[in-house]
């Protein structure tokens, strides 16, 4: 019997809620404005932190009936901004409260408040404001709809520290990618907001600095107006260098450390400038350290990284400061083990954090193994870093397995890993588990790094040939992501490096030559130049090359003749003709260029070129077919000789460039002997 009294105790318990919230909408429909502004004082005092209040409000209609108060000529300003007030302590409540808002348009309406004269009414709007533009659902574009919102706010900037607070927070949240930047810059945003970083509230200064950080972003423009503002006689700078001392809070030391990292990637402060190598270097890598919350520990981490990314100085000073190396080890300690943790809310923030730790420390070691040896060293040295990045590999956080990734790519940089520690911890295998399948922006790094362990120094370069990485890469050569058919292609170029046929073999028919004549084509030159080195490993050693031009030769000899008459750079034309080079050392194949004659005259056109370096590229095509020893070589030099090269030998025999005039002489030396 008790199940069937189960419902109608719900029912009444709903009931009662829905009752108690109800009374207070239907004062807000009172026909006396006083008994209505009490109404709404009431209603704000009980949605204070009560979201279950704040749900039943939303769900009975109070936001359209509040919002038609608050743009009601005949409220008074009191109510208008009680209602302003509510509005805002609504939106504190959960995400779906702020979607029902947006739904509401209250972004127009609070936009209008901020036309009127009154102080306290505008400074409500602003708080609502800034409470719905920092939640994750608003979309940062419905501050930038109406033209004259941006103008007005920089003008409202002076009215008091509220509205500098409120609204230099909207600007830092709102700020995303270059065209708001523009946007904000355009109007101002530098000059209006400079002064503030000298204001007597924290709360102020905080978010002014914070809207630098955001402005400064990615942006040489932004950035180098930046560097020299004066305020207070002070450059801006050297503000930011106060900001980050040790004395000031956290949050304020990581982001005058942003400001100035931003300012430097975007070129306007040197990287061996002593505010960075002296002041915000060592800031942030203080934030590393265990005596930082996880948030820091990340966000310092993070920023370290971006900062250092570029500059093999800064990689070296950082990998020295405070053993950063061996303290970003305790980044993968995260959760600590359960047992040593008796507070679940403890557990669950370790947790959180845990994923993004992770992340900021692969970010920031692949920064630091970009370029130098001995640190990768160190980096592979601390204690089971391998293990964590193959772990890394296959972790469920697609940004953990993208950073893991990067890591792995910055280590694969070094011979001496890839034919040690890479080949013990058989690192192939998980690549080639992420490359199955994986979003573009971990192939893309993914496959990079792939190209690197196809080197031919390389032990894993065998165990990936078997595990299928031909079907796999001919595969990326297809993608419409230009990056993966570079690295497609690029690493199908290392594959053929000094390879055996059979493997030479497999690449031409998994890659099939219709699709070689359209990466011949391709519109990105990276592409092109990979293809043509492809082709030239593809095109060496002589069995090699007369087996493949028996069976694609007009095919290859069509596509080497568009490229010479294409408009394309040089390095482009030196690759093809060092492909000809290659035929023509063919003891079959150099008859393709023999009954050529278009050919022939372009190799003759090349070696009267301007550029040296395809006047060489020419020579070696000569060099190949008139060469002595192999059959068939006096009536080639005949044919030659007809065509006018012997001329042009004797002219090239007295060239200013060493390189090439020893080449010519050589190449006289054939008809002399």
């Amino acid at each position: 019997m008790a199940c069937l009294l189960e419902t109608p105790i719900r029912m009444s318990v709903l009931s009662e809620v829905t009752a108690s919230s109800r009374h207070y909408v239907d004062r807000l429909f009172d026909p006396d404005p006083q008994k209505v502004l009490q109404g709404v004082i009431d209603m704000k005092n009980a949605v204070i932190g009560n979201n279950k209040q704040k749900a039943n409000l939303i769900v009975l209609g109070a936001v359209p009936r509040l919002l038609y108060l608050l743009q009601q000529e005949t409220s008074s300003t009191e109510l208008k901004t009680e209602c302003a007030v509510v509005l805002g302590s609504l939106a504190m409540g959960t995400e779906n409260n702020v979607k029902s808002l947006l739904d509401c348009h209250i972004i127009p309406a609070l936009l209008q408040g901020l036309l009127s004269p009154d102080l306290k009414f505008i400074e409500a709007c602003l708080r609502c404001l800034r409470t719905i533009f920092t939640s994750p659902v608003t979309p940062e574009e419905l501050l930038y709809t109406d033209a004259t919102v941006i103008p007005h706010l920089m003008a409202l900037l002076s009215r008091s520290r509220y509205t500098q607070e409120y609204i230099c927070q909207i600007f830092s949240h709102c700020c995303k990618g270059p065209d708001h930047q523009t946007i904000l810059f355009n109007h101002g945003a530098v000059q209006n907001i400079a002064h503030l970083l000298t204001s007597l509230s924290y709360k102020v200064r905080m978010q002014a600095l914070k809207c630098f950080s955001v402005l400064a972003f990615e942006n040489p423009q932004v950035s180098m107006t930046l560097v020299n503002v004066l305020v207070d006689g002070e450059l801006l700078p050297q503000i930011f260098v106060k900001m980050l001392q040790r004395d000031k809070p956290i949050e304020m030391q990581l982001t005058s450390a942003k400001c100035l990292t931003y300012m430097c990637r975007a070129g306007a402060i040197r990287t061996d400038d002593s505010c960075i190598v002296l002041k915000t270097l060592p800031c942030l890598v203080r934030m590393c350290s265990k005596e930082r919350l996880l948030e820091e520990r990340v966000e310092g981490a993070e920023t370290l990284a971006y900062l250092i990314e570029p500059d093999v100085e800064l990689q070296r000073i950082a990998s020295i400061t405070d053993h950063l190396i061996a303290m970003l080890a305790d980044y993968f300690k995260y959760p600590s083990s359960v047992s040593a943790i008796t507070d679940i809310k403890r557990l669950d923030h370790d947790l959180k954090h845990a994923h993004e730790l992770r992340q900021a420390a692969f970010k920031l070691y692949a920064s630091l193994g970009a370029n130098d040896e001995d640190i990768r060293k160190k980096i592979i040295e601390t204690e089971n870093m391998m293990d964590r990045i193959v772990t890394g590999l296959s972790e469920s956080s697609v940004k953990v397995r993208l950073a893991a990734v990067r890591c792995l790519h910055s280590l694969s940089r070094s011979v001496q890993q890839l034919r040690t520690s890479f080949q013990d911890h058989a690192v192939w295998k998980p690549l080639m588990k992420v490359l199955q399948n994986a979003p573009d922006e971990i192939l893309v790094v993914a496959s990079s790094m792939l190209c690197n362990l196809l080197l031919e120094f390389s032990p894993s370069k065998e165990p990936i040939l078997e595990s299928g990485a031909v079907e796999l890469l001919c595969g990326l050569t297809q993608s419409e992501n230009p990056a993966l058919r570079v690295n497609g292609i690029w690493a199908l170029m290392n594959m053929a490096f000094q390879a055996e046929q059979k493997i030479k073999a497999d690449i031409l028919r998994s890659l099939s030559t219709e699709q070689l004549f359209r990466l011949l084509s391709d519109s990105d030159l990276n592409v092109l130049m990979k293809t043509l080195g492809l082709l030239r490993n593809l095109l060496s050693t002589r069995p090699h090359i007369d087996k493949i031009m028996s069976t694609h030769g007009k095919q290859i000899m069509q596509a080497v003749t568009l490229i010479l008459e294409g408009e394309h750079n040089i390095e482009v034309k030196e690759q093809t003709l060092c492909i000809l080079a290659n035929i023509a050392d063919g003891t079959t194949a150099k008859e393709l260029i023999m009954t050529n004659d278009d050919i022939l005259q372009k190799i003759k056109y090349y070696m009267g070129h301007s550029h040296v370096k395809l006047q060489l590229a020419a020579m070696f095509c000569i060099s190949n077919l008139i060469w002595n020893e192999e059959e068939g070589s006096q009536e080639r030099q005949d044919k030659l000789r007809d065509m006018g090269i012997v001329d042009i030998l004797h002219k090239l025999s007295q060239s200013p460039d060493t390189n090439l005039c020893d080449k010519a002489k050589t190449a006289l030396q054939q008809y002399l002997a």
